[in-house]
């Protein structure tokens, strides 16, 4: 009896390690609570899509696949904190993530000695891909050349001739500010000010400043949940300059902190919206199904650095003989592969990781509505 009890429990013990070997997890850091984390659950929404469109094909190779996602918070210390745990778990190949610069640039340099990959489905910092590390990539344009196409679009469609900047004194708010203070300066435009603050809920101090300046338009580098409180105070102190942001800005959430405020408001953004892709009518309707509401731009975003991340794994997989693939084989596959069938279209990466050819789309609020106003083809600033 002992004997027969003996072996089922080694029976069990070579159960569970054949199990675990076979599993594979890819993990993702967005905010998924507090300020940002409506745009946070758009991507891990979309980043779940796209996991359980690939599940059959791995279980066609004898492997389980998982998703886990973490809530980083839209906090470098809890995303970093999040990265350790990642790094522990051998079964996580790969990282949809982050969301924020400014936890995307901490956390891929926590999991790069780990040879962790990540896809950024939104980061745009230049310094995310500028350090060269090898596991870390993304999907959307750079901060230069997301700052000189706001900066362009400033110029050209809303004719002004000098223009209030503001930035949240992160990563993302204050790289893309500066390229956009930069490109203005290029183009013989005034820039009165490009002032950091962390403000959240009275800028009656700055907005003050800009109605003694008059400028002909704000930009401000920042997150939807600031600039819509922002945004609903500037109004109502009778200044009607058009404000115009970066991808920080698209969230339909902007609309209901703003109120009547959000009037006038441009932003540029990677993560298109659903109605601007073709390829996007069936993912819009299997997300309404999956969640109960709208896939916004940050989902399709999501969905396609998920694919990538995916496919990455699935090509390293097939070249290891069908079988699980260690991380550093999965951080090449990613780094060197050709992706397509993707919403956004076909992405690979350059020597850095920045996607070798991506779109901007400007949009406008106004009317209660979030609308396309016009694309624009863009390419890294290096290679």
């Amino acid at each position: 009896m002992k004997t027969k009890t003996t072996l089922t429990v080694i029976a069990v013990l070579a159960l569970g390690s054949a199990s675990a070997q076979t599993t594979i997890k890819v993990a993702s850091l967005a905010p998924l609570s507090g300020g940002q984390g409506a745009i946070g659950t758009q991507a891990r929404n979309g980043i779940d899509l796209a996991v359980r469109e690939y599940q059959p094909q791995f279980k066609r190779l004898g492997l389980t696949l998982q998703f886990v996602p973490f809530d980083d918070q839209a906090d470098p210390a809890t995303g970093t904190a999040a990265a350790r745990k990642i790094a522990a778990d051998r079964q996580v190949l790969a990282v949809v993530g982050a969301l924020n610069s400014g936890v995307t640039i901490p956390v891929s340099a926590a999991l790069a000695p780990s040879r962790v990959a990540l896809v950024s489905s939104a980061s745009t910092a230049n310094q995310v891909t500028d350090r060269g590390l090898s596991n870390m990539n993304r999907i959307v344009a750079r901060d230069d050349a997301q700052g000189p196409a706001g900066a362009n679009f400033i110029t050209s469609n809303l004719k002004a001739k000098k223009v209030y900047v503001l930035n949240d004194k992160t990563a993302y708010g204050e790289g893309l500010a500066n390229e956009v203070e930069k490109a203005l300066k290029a183009k013989g435009v005034g820039v009165v000010a490009n002032e950091g603050t962390e403000e959240k809920n009275d800028f009656s101090g700055i907005i003050a400043k800009i109605k003694l300046q008059r400028p002909d338009a704000i930009y401000f580098g920042g997150i939807y949940n600031q600039v819509g409180v922002f945004l609903r105070q500037l109004r109502d102190a009778g200044v009607t300059a058009p404000v115009v942001g970066g991808d920080g800005l698209d969230s339909l959430e902007l609309l209901k902190i703003a109120g009547p405020g959000a009037e006038s408001v441009y932003f540029t953004t990677g993560a298109a919206p659903v109605e601007a892709l073709p390829a996007a009518k069936t993912f819009a309707a299997t997300y309404r199904k999956a969640f109960g509401q709208p896939a916004q731009g940050f989902a399709v975003y999501g969905y396609d650095a998920a694919k990538v991340v995916l496919q990455g794994i699935l090509n390293a997989a097939k070249a290891n003989g069908n079988k699980a693939p260690t991380r550093a084989q999965v951080e090449s596959a990613i780094r060197k592969g050709n992706f397509t069938g993707l919403l956004s279209g076909q992405a690979s990466f350059n020597s850095v990781g920045d996607r070798k050819a991506a779109t901007l789309y400007v949009m406008r609020v106004g009317g209660g509505q979030v609308k396309l106003s016009t694309t624009l083809p863009v390419k890294p600033g290096r290679s």
